[in-house]
């Protein structure tokens, strides 16, 4: 069995697609892996460039935007490794941050998720694991109430900020941008519910993870650099509820994922 399948989204951004590609040849030493790429809204000539590129990488394209989970489980589908790494194509990988997730997963058998510690290009840490959701920390992101002092502790709590950001943890989910899944766990647990169009469909495979006694865990020894683009937010507030359509994307699958987990302390 391959050890590491690696599957990499992709939307309409070639240059960082390829960028993403070469960071993980560059980083990944010896170490048997696939790169398995899922193209939303494929232009033809980002398959032609990324095979001309890199021929040995198997490339799925899909004419439409289907959503996150059913282009990444189609993706999943067709792996053989051991672990599988999901990446936005917006994601660089540093250092040795592969090797460092296959070894922790290896070393720890209960590990169903880990995720890396995502930084922005100037190196500051950018928020990647989090605390359950809840509909309070929800509505403080988006509108005033993250500015009372309500909000602003429902929001400390969510995004975890009192807790130790160097070292291994339990977290409740690790941001999808960029996870690490033990097949065997996956095989046991499921894929991601297709229900989720785009937004929480993270947030509801680890929280599955742990109903399932695997841990998911927030490893920061391990690091990656991400071009983070929020494109659920724009304006601010009600202007993105009204205007943005990611907005209203992201509002009705808090809404499911709520509906999902209501009766679930």
């Amino acid at each position: 069995m391959i050890k590491l399948s690696i599957i990499i989204t992709h939307h309409k951004t070639l240059e960082l697609l390829d960028l993403c590609i070469k960071s993980i040849k560059e980083t990944a030493g010896i170490l048997k892996y696939e790169i398995i790429v899922v193209d939303s809204e494929a232009e033809k000539n980002s398959q032609e460039t990324i095979k001309e590129k890199h021929p040995e990488i198997k490339f799925i394209p899909f004419k439409k935007n289907l959503g996150y989970s059913k282009i990444v489980n189609t993706g999943i589908k067709e792996t053989k490794g051991e672990y599988i790494l999901i990446l936005n194509a917006d994601i660089i990988i540093l250092e040795n941050a592969i090797s460092e997730l296959v070894e922790f997963m290896d070393k720890n058998h209960k590990c169903g998720i880990a995720g890396p510690q995502l930084l922005d290009f100037a190196g500051n840490i950018q928020p990647s694991c989090f605390k359950n959701p809840i509909p309070t920390a929800i509505v403080a992101r988006r509108t005033l109430l993250g500015r009372t002092g309500y909000g602003k502790k429902a929001l400390e709590k969510f995004y975890m900020e009192k807790s130790d950001s160097e070292s291994a943890k339990e977290v409740d989910w690790i941001q999808g941008s960029a996870m690490m899944i033990r097949r065997g766990a996956m095989e046991k647990v499921g894929l991601f519910d297709e229900r989720f169009f785009m937004y929480f469909e993270d947030a509801d495979l680890c929280r599955r993870f742990w109903q399932s006694g695997w841990k998911v865990i927030y490893l920061p020894k391990a690091k990656m650099a991400h071009y983070y683009h929020r494109s659920s937010k724009k304006w601010g507030g009600l202007m993105d509820m009204i205007l943005n359509k990611y907005t209203r994307i992201h509002i009705v699958s808090a809404i499911k994922y709520f509906l999902k987990y209501r009766k679930t302390k």
